[in-house]
Formats: C-alpha cells, structure tokens, sequence
C-alpha cells in the first residue's frame, strides 16, 4: 500500500469565478483573485491499496455521495495515468468547516486529494501541475494550492495545463474574513449547475464575462497596493454582479436567504460608520466580511447579533498546500 496526507484550505475569490469556457477540461470563462484562508481546513488521505477492487471515498466519517466519488475517481485516474499505478485507493477527507455550503469546501477538498494523491503514487510534481489537475475536478481547487493572494485566469478550450499562480504570501497585507454563517446544511444546487444554466439562460451572462477582466485587475492592483478605500467597493461589484446572472437565469438560482441579506445591510452600515470592512459572497448563503484585522472583533461582534445569523467564524490570510 501507498499512503499520503495533504492539508489544503479554503479560499474565497474577491474577484469572483462564475462560468466555464469549457465544462469538459472545467476552464473559468473569467479570471478570479482570492485569499487563501486559515483555518478553513480539509485534510485528505490517499491510499492505493492492490486489495481494493473499486476506489472508495469517504468525507466527513460518511461515504461520499456517487457523484462526488465520480469526480475524485477522475483525479484519481490521471495521477494512475501519469505514474503507472493500476491500484483502486481509498480516500478520507475531512473538513474542519461546513461542507458544501458555500463555504469553498471542494476548493480544499480537491486541493488536498490532488496532493495526497500525486505523493501516494510516488510522484513529485510541481505544485503548477497540481494545480491544473485540481482545477479540473474544481476550479476554485486549483488556487488553493497556493496560500495569499492568487490569480485563476480565464482559460480558452486546450488549456488543458491552466493552472493558478501565487500574487502575494499569507503575510502581504494583514486582513481578516468574518463568515457570517444564515444556514444550516448543504446548499440546494451546486456551483457547477448552476453556472452552467448561467450561461445559457441568463440575459446578462454576455456582460458578466466581457466586465470581468478589468474588473480583476482593478481587484488586483488595489490588493498589492493595501489600498481597502479602493478595495472595497470593487469586490462587492464582483460578488453583486455574479449573484445578478446567477438570479436572472430562466430558473432563478438564489442563495441568499434572510440572514444573508442583513448581514449584507450590517456591513454596509458599518462601512458608512467608517469601519473598513466590506461584504462578499460565494455561490451560497453566507456572507463573508472582509476587514483589517483591527476591526475584526467589532465586525464579528455586530454581525453576532445581526438577526439571522446563525454563528461566526473569522480567517485569516493562510498558507497552501502541506505535504506529509
């Protein structure tokens, strides 16, 4: 038997990814920049065991659902098919936070199990080629590989190697992400879904793409340049715009629930009270504030007692993938 550990953690985009290129090879339709968080961790152990007649995957204690164990049995094939092992293996993933619920679970899980993988079947690759195979199980999985700020571009059919790159470490600008959780459970469709009936039945999907790449760079730039006054306004157009397509397909697709949107009305109050915080959110209901870290305990102590919010829970900027 070969076994391996990975540690990998979840990120949150604050230029938003919604929309493939490519669902085949699962290439983003637009670039996306975002935090790797601590400590939203998965941990994921690999093994290829050759008295195993099928793979198994268990999340959380329980067996996986079998289209989840469809999508780790792909990763799984092309690390069988770049090192030459023919063995079925089982994998065990954990995540210390709620699991697919808008949280960025498959970002760590996918991050994570491309790791374990690749160095249960013996082979050392560079962290771009783990990358590009997490990318296509999840793109969001592909920066996660790396810690900090890290850039997804837009993929074209036959980037097959498209993989994320590193902006900035963990350490580059000392911020904090108050999740402000609205809902208990799973969420009722997946990303993938519904970015695909985004882009066929949303009237405005055309705009979201052609905006997105000025839009990242702004992102970009204000990110590098520690500039929140700047920051702030461009990450909640993103995450608005993406939710916008997302509600204006011809089966609406809508995640907020009524705590999402106080929370979406606290932090602007507290942003209009001269707090530097702002909102973002994933395809999901909770809502996510970014602040400075002097603030993160006034943030976190208002969204607390904002109507609708179940609990909270703050990050930080952390690091990428761990190998053991």
């Amino acid at each position: 038997m070969r076994t391996a550990r990975a540690i990998a953690r979840a990120n949150i985009a604050l230029a938003k990814y919604w929309g493939k290129s490519d669902d085949a090879t699962n290439l983003p339709a637009v670039p996306s920049v975002s935090l790797t968080l601590d400590p939203l961790v998965t941990e994921t152990t690999v093994t290829f065991d050759p008295g195993l007649d099928a793979d198994a995957f268990v999340l959380d204690g329980e067996p996986a659902r079998e289209g989840e164990l469809a999508r780790v049995r792909a990763l799984l094939d092309e690390v069988r098919a770049a090192s030459g092992l023919t063995d079925h293996a089982r994998v065990e993933s954990a995540n210390q936070f709620p699991t697919a619920a808008g949280l960025a679970s498959s970002a760590s899980g996918f991050a994570a199990l491309a790791g374990a993988a690749s160095r249960a079947a013996g082979l050392d690759e560079p962290l771009e080629v783990l990358s590009a195979r997490a990318r296509r199980a999840s793109a969001s999985a592909a920066r996660s590989i790396w810690g900090g700020v890290v850039e997804l571009p837009a993929g074209e059919p036959g980037d097959d190697a498209l993989s994320a790159r590193p902006l900035a470490g963990p350490d580059h600008w000392d911020l904090r992400v108050v999740v402000a959780v609205t809902a208990a459970g799973r969420k009722p469709i997946g990303s993938r879904a519904a970015m695909r009936q985004s882009r066929t039945g949303s009237p405005y999907y055309d705009a979201w793409v052609a905006q997105s790449f000025e839009s990242a760079r702004a992102i970009t730039e204000a990110l590098m340049e520690r500039d929140f006054d700047r920051l702030a306004p461009l990450v909640e157009r993103s995450f608005l715009a993406m939710h916008a397509v997302a509600m204006t397909n011809e089966e609406a697709v809508i995640y907020w629930q009524p705590g999402s949107v106080a929370a979406l009305h606290r932090v602007r109050a507290l942003r209009a009270d001269g707090v530097p915080v702002c909102a973002t959110m994933d395809a999901g209901p909770h809502v996510k504030a970014i602040c400075v870290a002097d603030a993160a305990d006034h943030v976190q102590a208002a969204l607390e007692e904002t109507e609708g919010v179940l609990r909270t829970l703050v990050a930080r900027p952390g690091p990428g993938l761990e190998l053991a």
